[in-house]
């Protein structure tokens, strides 16, 4: 599971109960972001209306195209997330006919063309905003942007005082890539279905609309199979460091899926194979070549596991789980995952896929695998989903050639799991070390060798959990990182520009603690608080020209800074890496 052989055993679990924690040289916003210049991922096109500033109050209603209950069903979600804030009743019903003269209305006609399936137009004045698309999930979308144009405590879970004003604008946006997706792997830790359905809807909230489900791996099997029960039941029994472990039932497994379908994200269920089965060998002895079941595991070792590629049972096996699992879900992949298949020769490794593709477009599903299923003839229909270190891949490049597209996660890049830095407390470090900027400054449309910007289906941010216990730890390790990564699968890439998003990211901080997510405070990003300018300090400002040497104190983004040594250009709190610059505290 991309760990590289890491081996930490039981001492995981102390590292993976740590709650969460923010950075001591966090620095603070000077004052609130303007909203149309704080949105992530940022639009198309936003153009503030001077004067236009639309109030939502007690009176506010909400219409949704007449006669669709599609975007009725956006427009209840929207007022439920209002209404938990504002305590304001926000009845939702039919749109008139004509052009809504109040109130916030969702509809289905007179959208921009270039807003596609999943695009949407938003205009507000201080009469009405009215939101359009051609799809209820474009409606879904342009929600989230809203959501975004209100204070950060519209997201509260309890009432708040207003004023709650959306500025004047209008907004044409739609995706750079159609596919932005997610991984959370339940199998290392498992995971129950309310922390699944939390994170869904962070999810959500940045315009993801894939999650991609890790079900099984060596230290655990997460997924009732009728055929098989031995493998949930048993296999499902621990998890890395030890523990209960836990599996889904079918029916909360398919609980999941229609939650996430309700948010307009599909649920793509990863079984690996042919390695990473150790869960499913140690429940089943016939699974072996041997016949000899291994014992269940709880360390993070990889490489070592593989189904007996000779045995007609291991088939029967695969086709059993990929029937039962495809069933379950109406989205239209299903991953075989295909990765760190050391224990598989690569003649045993392409006869198992040869044998188990067909399998797959059988049940309905297009194949999703690990960039290593490239090592096999894959159907155009295939998507190779590249995890590597380096910008190229012969398995990728091959894929490509022959008709596929790609699914970008490079795990010096992508991966949530990975550290901030040496310092902070959960996560691994593999790949490296991937600060906020880290995560941001990538192309995906320009990242691999031979993989034009046509041929990348989209970007995916795994959180891989042998560190990973809490909901806590999940938002530690995923917040502010995915929203980047978020904005890489929708934003245009003309729009991309650090020093920018990094002042849009931190206006997010508001919105964040509102929901109770345990965000890291990278001091890559000047963070607001909520609380307005937070002082001005009596020291001289920071100056990029000037030459400081150690002792020399300034103010920079509300807080006193002292230099270690001589510095000249690092900006205290952003480039502080090197260590050239102390955080004395806010002014």
């Amino acid at each position: 599971m991309k760990t590289l052989r890491v081996r930490l055993g039981r001492a995981v679990v102390g590292v993976a109960l740590f709650a969460g924690a923010t950075t001591a040289a966090a620095p603070v916003a000077d004052a609130a972001t303007p909203p149309l210049q704080a949105i992530v991922p940022v639009p198309v096109s936003a153009q503030a209306v001077t004067g236009a500033d639309y109030a939502l109050t007690a009176n506010t209603k909400i219409y949704t195209q007449a006669g669709s209950a599609p975007a009725k069903a956006v427009g209840d979600y929207l007022a439920g997330v209002f209404r938990t804030s504002t305590g304001f009743a926000l009845p939702v019903s039919d749109a008139p006919s004509g052009t809504p003269a109040d109130g916030i209305s969702l509809l289905l006609s007179g959208a921009d063309t270039r807003v596609g399936d999943q695009g949407y137009q938003l205009n507000s004045t201080s009469a009405s905003v009215i939101l359009r698309a051609t799809t209820a999930q474009g409606l879904f979308g342009g929600v989230q942007t809203l959501r975004q144009l209100l204070p950060g405590k519209i997201e509260s879970p309890t009432v708040q005082q207003g004023p709650w004003t959306i500025p004047g604008a209008n907004i044409l946006d739609y995706p750079r890539f159609g596919y932005r997706g997610a991984m959370l792997d339940v199998a290392r830790h498992f995971h129950p279905v309310a922390t699944v359905k939390r994170y869904i809807d962070q999810l959500a909230q940045y315009k993801i609309n894939n999650l991609h489900l890790h079900l099984a791996d060596d230290q655990g099997w997460r997924i009732q199979i009728d055929s098989w029960p031995r493998l949930a039941t048993y296999g499902g029994s621990t998890q890395v460091g030890g523990g209960a472990g836990g599996y889904y039932t079918k029916a909360q497994y398919t609980e999941i899926v229609n939650y996430a379908a309700s948010r307009f994200i599909t649920v793509i269920p990863e079984i690996d194979m042919p390695g990473h089965t150790n869960a499913a060998q140690a429940s089943y002895a016939e699974l072996n070549c041997n016949n000899t079941a291994p014992p269940l595991r709880t360390d993070t070792a990889v490489g070592y596991s593989s189904l007996c590629i000779s045995k007609e049972l291991t088939y029967t096996f695969v086709n059993d789980v990929i029937r039962e699992v495809a069933a379950l879900t109406p989205g239209p992949y299903f991953h075989l995952g295909g990765d760190e298949a050391q224990a598989t020769s690569d003649a045993d490794y392409r006869t198992f896929m040869n044998r188990v593709l067909p399998m797959v477009a059988a049940a309905g599903k297009q194949v999703v695998g690990w960039h290593e299923i490239g090592k096999a003839t894959l159907p155009a229909t295939a998507t190779p989903q590249f995890w590597g270190t380096t910008t190229s891949s012969t398995e990728v490049s091959n894929a490509v050639a022959r008709g596929s597209k790609v699914i970008l996660s490079p795990a010096n890049k992508a991966y949530l799991d990975m550290k901030y830095n040496s310092s902070t407390p959960i996560g691994l470090s593999w790949a490296g070390y991937i600060e906020v900027q880290d995560a941001y400054n990538w192309n995906p449309g320009a990242y691999l060798s031979g993989v034009p910007e046509s041929a990348v289906r989209g970007v995916e941010s795994p959180l891989w959990t042998e560190t990973v216990v809490t909901p806590a730890n999940i938002d530690y390790l995923a917040f502010p990182r995915l929203p980047a990564h978020a904005e890489l699968g929708w934003s245009p890439w003309a729009t991309h520009d650090w020093n920018v998003f990094r002042v849009r990211l931190g206006a997010q901080a508001p919105r964040w603690q509102a929901q109770g997510i345990n965000y890291y405070a990278s001091s890559q990003v000047p963070w607001e608080t909520g609380s307005g300018n937070p002082g001005t300090c009596t020291l001289p400002a920071w100056d990029r020209a000037s030459v400081y040497t150690g002792g020399a104190t300034v103010s920079h983004n509300g807080h006193k800074w002292a230099a270690q040594w001589w510095t000249q250009g690092e900006e205290p709190g952003s480039t502080g890496q090197w260590g050239v610059w102390r955080d004395n505290g806010t002014c």
